[in-house]
């Protein structure tokens, strides 16, 4: 047994002993500050009555530690890793080791990502900015049967804020920081007679110098110009019935960042060097980049990214007594644009756009209450979403051709799920859960070539003047009938202290890549995976010292895994996704919070992620991998830690002086466990000084982040046979000045 196995063993038992121990407060109320309530179960709960681990960041957490798009949670979740495809964009969630290692459109987040209830069915949709949010709840590990589609890694529930009956409201937040760069967000809250409120939010963004700058050009890449709206509408008539509709939008007109670049070709000026991995190493034509510097390159293309987005929601639940009857319907109408040198090089040799549209629709029905002490919810789902994306290459210079790859897809799922909680025996509930799921996807693309340079195209072998070669396609259909389903027990073992033990599974659907392709047979479809998980835990609140602690230990068997392989069977390498028989996974999640009795103006919080991941064999177009490989963005150790203190500056202000640290080890970006695009260990530190007055009123705040301007590689891709690697980091060391008002 390994010793990080060792390490999660005896942790886990030493704080499951300390969940048995009597809890030293009664179970705390609604008045009480420490109670967290969730809607995680789709019912209003404490978060210590949910036998499993989940995280809870608060809207006063979003706004001291400026969680402002999906990647800032991994700095306050252990053994949660968020990485973006390209530079900028393209969000990859992964949790405990389980996420999608995939840039395409036409597929779905392995974590399933819930807007007020309404799935996010793309992972170009991953892309926005959060504002006006109530809280962020992180489930761990598979939500099949309460969360439905594609939760084979967990779900993370974001919670708008919503309307409030009879209150007049508002705020106003705005600020200025380095790189040119400028917010402002106001919120209103109107009330309309004594059965009816409106809340208006909206916010922008404004970065006048990006963090790239490309010296072909001499222009600064990575600009933000960014709008944001919503409008909500609760309507509640009756005591019973309670409507919620909301529409909200999203423009940008930003620009993206792009890769580092790394030479594979010895230069005739070094011909000893080691390549690649010397910066003295060029590319097939003498290119290369010494200056040292991630953020600074000789690119190609265009730094346009754009994206117009409009969706909508309308929640409905009425009270029969007993028993509620909710509905909630989801639409979504996103479309998005960029371009990205993959070659990071001032040369056309492998530049790719990405056009993508994604039109959804959902609906879910669920009845839910309690009977006889045994709560209870029965439901169905329904969604339908088409996505067109299109991927125009530019290889002028390497293959003396242009493409297009696209792919049109369409997907309808449906399903039937239940989940009840029965009591056994006193402070003894089991917990079951199930859900059956049908999905169906059409896929019709592939690559052309439209051998577009004399005196041939070197990729087709197609002569100049023959017209488009396709040289890939994909017209099929696959369909997945598939189960979820949980069993568990909870002991709540004394007043606010819950011991739990719990067995589940998940079921990510099948699909198709849609990325560049040079045959057929890199678009067949890649498999479902299948994920069993055991999990136990313990977690409590002890109010009279101010502690509140969560802990536990998971082991998964995990089949058909889908993530990345490199394949070349084409002689264009490509990254695609394709399915490895099988991985293993166990570690552990711990998070304590410990606000001092008699020191109240202190807080402290600390949480930490051990994480062991292993792949069997599987076969690459390099040949057979042997099994012991290790997961993509899957670190063996996570932490993240903060201290807060407040100083009393009279009866109605209060300095808050708030640090920060997250730490991260290593961690690979393929599951070819690649070492040049790999992720080293690093700590990173946040800090922020806050002047506020009473509570609803005032306040200005001095913040940076990533104060030690730490680097670590965030994605890459090693094109080694066409001259070249490519890398891209995390933003470097910001700071700014915010000011904030409530009324």
């Amino acid at each position: 047994m390994t010793a990080v196995a060792n390490a999660v063993l005896r942790l886990g038992v030493s704080l499951l002993a300390l969940g048995a121990a009597p809890a030293l407060a009664q179970q705390a109320d609604g008045a009480d500050p420490d109670v967290i309530l969730v809607t995680a179960q789709k019912r209003t709960q404490d978060v210590l009555e949910i036998g499993g681990t989940v995280r809870v960041v608060g809207q006063a957490q979003l706004e001291t530690r400026r969680v402002t798009e999906v990647r800032d949670l991994a700095a306050l979740i252990p053994n949660l890793d968020v990485k973006e495809q390209v530079p900028g964009a393209m969000p990859v969630v992964t949790i405990r080791g389980v996420g999608l290692d995939d840039f395409s459109s036409a597929n779905n987040p392995s974590a399933g990502i819930y807007i007020d209830e309404v799935y996010v069915a793309s992972l170009a949709q991953m892309s926005f900015d959060f504002f006006d949010l109530e809280r962020i709840e992180v489930l761990k590990g598979p939500q099949g049967t309460l969360y439905g589609r594609n939760s084979t890694a967990g779900a993370i529930n974001i919670v708008t804020a919503k309307p409030k009956l009879g209150e007049w409201g508002g705020r106003f937040a705005g600020g200025v920081g380095n790189w040119q760069s400028f917010d402002v967000e106001a919120m209103v809250n109107v009330p309309i007679g004594e059965t009816a409120a409106l809340r208006l939010a909206g916010k922008t963004i404004q970065q006048g110098k990006g963090f790239y700058h490309n010296r072909a050009v001499d222009r600064n890449y990575g600009h933000r110009d960014l709008f944001l709206g919503r409008a909500q509408l609760r309507l509640q008539p009756t005591d019973a019935l309670t409507i919620d509709a909301k529409i909200e939008g999203q423009r940008s007109r930003s620009g993206l960042g792009q890769p580092e670049f790394w030479g594979a070709i010895p230069s005739p000026a070094d011909p000893g060097a080691t390549c690649p991995g010397d910066r003295s190493c060029t590319d097939l034509f003498g290119y290369n980049d010494t200056d040292g510097d991630p953020f600074t390159g000789d690119w190609s293309v265009d730094n346009r990214y754009t994206i117009d987005q409009v969706s909508a929601s309308l929640r409905v639940a009425y009270d029969f007594g007993g028993v509620t009857l909710t509905s909630v319907t989801g639409w979504q109408d996103f479309d998005r644009e960029f371009l990205i040198d993959t070659d990071a090089s001032p040369r056309r040799i492998t530049d790719f756009g990405q056009e993508d549209h994604v039109r959804q629709w959902s609906q879910e029905l669920r009845l839910s209450g309690e009977m006889a002490g045994i709560n209870w919810i029965v439901g169905g789902f329904y969604s339908d979403d088409h996505v067109e994306t299109a991927n125009p290459g530019f290889l002028q210079d390497l293959f003396n051709t242009t493409t297009l790859s696209q792919l049109e897809q369409d997907t309808r799922s449906a399903a039937l799920f239940g989940n009840a909680e029965w009591p056994i025996a006193e402070r003894l509930t089991l917990v079951t859960g199930v859900r059956y799921t049908w999905e169906e996807k059409e896929a019709v693309g592939g690559t052309v070539d439209f051998v577009s340079q004399p005196p041939a195209s070197f990729l087709s072998l197609a002569p100049f003047g023959t017209g488009p070669v396709q040289i890939s396609s994909v017209d099929d259909r696959i369909t997945d009938r598939n189960w979820s389903w949980k069993v568990g027990l909870n002991w709540e073992v004394a007043d606010s202290t819950l011991l739990y033990v719990s067995a589940s599974q998940g079921v990510k659907s099948g699909g198709f890549f849609s990325g560049v392709t040079v045959n057929s047979a890199q678009l067949q479809p890649y498999l479902p995976e299948r994920l069993i998980a055991l999990e136990a835990g313990a977690k409590g609140r002890a109010s009279d010292i101010g502690l509140t602690y969560d802990a536990a230990v998971f082991y998964y068997d995990y089949k058909d895994v889908q993530t990345f392989i490199r394949d070349t069977s084409g002689g264009l390498p490509i990254q695609r996704l394709g399915n490895v028989d099988s991985a293993e996974i166990y570690g552990l999640d711990a998070d304590i919070q410990f606000r001092p009795v008699g020191l109240e103006a202190l807080t402290l919080q600390a949480g930490l992620g051990l994480l062991h991941t292993r792949l069997s064999s599987f076969a690459s177009s390099g040949g057979v991998v042997p099994g012991g490989n290790r997961l993509p963005n899957a670190p063996k150790v996570t932490f993240n830690g903060s201290a807060a203190y407040t100083i009393g500056l009279g009866d109605d202000l209060g300095l808050t002086l708030l640090g920060a640290v997250r730490q991260s080890g290593n961690a690979f970006k393929d599951a070819l466990n690649d070492p040049l695009i790999a992720q080293g260990s690093f700590w990173m530190f946040d800090a922020r000084a806050t002047l506020a007055s009473s509570p609803g009123g005032w306040e200005v705040a001095l913040w940076g982040r990533n104060l030690s301007d730490t680097r670590y590689v965030v994605q890459g891709n090693n094109s080694q046979s066409l001259g070249y690697v490519y890398r891209f980091y995390n933003a470097p060391r910001t700071w700014g000045v915010s000011f904030a008002k409530r009324f």
